[in-house]
């Protein structure tokens, strides 16, 4: 760290009660790890934060010491946004507490846990809040985006479900932001992302759920493609909301439950999870087994919490990753053959084509109750991911990924995206159509509570001049 000498860190150690890492500390370089082992940075002080004090006072050693801020949460960012060369990581893993009061049904979550925290001690009073689906995600990260996972159907987006946050802003005041105070700043965060300040904590509405759940997974081979896609756009178009279905292309896992002989084959996936009675559950499976017979299919009651981690070894630390985002109004016949075209091409067994709907309690939220970077409207939200074993993979299917949005494109709702699946860099086009009419508004807030852009290592919103 070229801006700031040995004393400064130790001034900073002296007034964080966390620990404080140079990259000569022992623990430095387990602590600058990302989940996205494409991204390699080295920070030039690591503030592990305690408090939102903390978080203040490490606010402000950056901002006098000329030092650029990534915060960090579960480190998820595919794109590395809670990392960065030379500068000041605020890292708040250790604020990784969570508090469930379950007769209020409220969770107080703490800016670093994670999705698998936050599972656990809800569930421990049979309640959870939407977030997404791999449990060793940050909430943060997660949630400031959006939060999209199987609980968006019934209850909607994570943002739907905050009702308050205790949020860093970059003069390193301590704020609270909720309907009633600083509703500006609350309405911003909810789908903003990180560009407002460190939110150091999350109050959410929970909701009754589980414990057990149903799940049934239904797999076709490259062949079937064409056909799945259309037996899925009818079968979700008359989902009930106790019922989500994410399908797309996958290579299938190498699981107990996947005969042997399939292990690693490429084809195409739906996830059918059920939160209501197991006989509608059991009749949707039905209606897509007679539909489109599988070359195999598993189905199982499971608990809420095994559910959440279903994908977490497919997305464990260490792969190499890239991704990009799009929405699309509906699932029509061009964009089936852009899927069933590019989804073979391929190389790496871990790289997935996914599709989320988005669409009853989803759509029952006013398009500007929030800042969400994406309509209301009904549709879906497709993810192409590259996650790979070695770089060499990678290179070739960041450019899968880079080709089949470019032609996914033309059948969408256009370059805008859920913000979450902004991971490029220079996107300042893509950040702007994903806002939309919002965005104007969001550079005001911007501009109010960040005039410097202190926090600019995310999907960037300028402050307005």
């Amino acid at each position: 760290m070229t801006q700031t000498a040995g004393t400064g860190i130790d001034e900073l150690r002296s007034v964080i009660g966390g620990p404080v890492l140079a990259p000569a500390d022992p623990g430095y370089d387990e602590a600058r790890k990302l989940w996205n082992a494409a991204i390699d940075r080295r920070p030039g002080v690591i503030a592990q934060c305690r408090s939102a004090e903390d978080v203040s006072k490490a606010i402000a050693f950056a901002r006098e010491n000329g030092l650029e801020i990534a915060v960090r949460g579960g480190a998820h960012s595919p794109g590395g946004s809670s990392s960065v060369e030379d500068g000041m990581v605020i890292d708040l893993s250790l604020l990784n507490q969570v508090t469930i009061d379950p007769e209020a049904k409220r969770a107080r979550v703490g800016g670093g846990a994670l999705l698998g925290d936050l599972d656990a001690a809800a569930q421990a009073h049979g309640l959870a809040t939407p977030a997404g689906m791999v449990s060793h995600t940050g909430v943060g990260g997660l949630t400031l985006g959006g939060g999209m996972g199987w609980l968006s159907r019934k209850h909607g987006l994570s943002i739907d479900n905050i009702v308050s946050v205790e949020i860093v802003t970059a003069d390193g005041q301590i704020r609270r932001a909720s309907e009633d105070e600083n509703p500006d700043l609350f309405w911003a965060i909810r789908g903003g992302g990180g560009n407002f300040g460190v939110v150091t904590e999350f109050e959410f509405r929970l909701h009754e759920v589980g414990p057990m759940v149903q799940l049934g997974m239904l797999f076709w081979d490259l062949s079937k493609g064409t056909e799945m896609f259309r037996v899925a756009r009818e079968v979700i178009a008359k989902l009930p909301a106790e019922v989500n279905i994410i399908h797309g292309a996958v290579s299938a896992p190498p699981a107990p439950f996947v005969p042997e002989q399939y292990h690693f084959q490429p084809g195409y996936i739906m996830v059918v999870t059920g939160f209501g009675s197991a006989e509608e559950h059991a009749d949707v499976l039905a209606e897509i087994r007679t539909a489109l017979p599988p070359l195999f299919e598993f189905a199982s009651p499971m608990p809420y919490t095994a559910l959440q981690q279903m994908l977490d070894d497919a997305n464990a630390w260490g792969f190499h990753a890239y991704d990009k985002g799009v929405y699309l109004d509906d699932l029509s016949d061009e964009a089936i053959q852009v899927m069933t075209e590019h989804a073979p091409l391929k190389q790496s067994p871990g790289s997935v084509m996914l599709m989320y709907r988005l669409d009853q309690a989803y759509t029952e939220v006013a398009e500007d109750a929030t800042a969400f970077s994406g309509t209301r409207e009904p549709g879906y939200a497709v993810f192409i991911i590259a996650v790979c074993p070695t770089p060499e993979l990678l290179e070739h299917d960041r450019v899968w990924v880079r080709s089949f949005w470019d032609a996914l494109v033309p059948y969408s709702r256009g370059i805008g995206s859920y913000v979450n699946a902004i991971s490029d860099d220079n996107v300042d086009d893509r950040v702007k159509a994903s806002y939309g009419a919002k965005y104007d508004r969001l550079a005001a807030i911007k501009a109010q509570y960040d005039p410097d852009n202190v926090f600019h290592r995310n999907a960037n919103i300028k402050p307005a001049r």
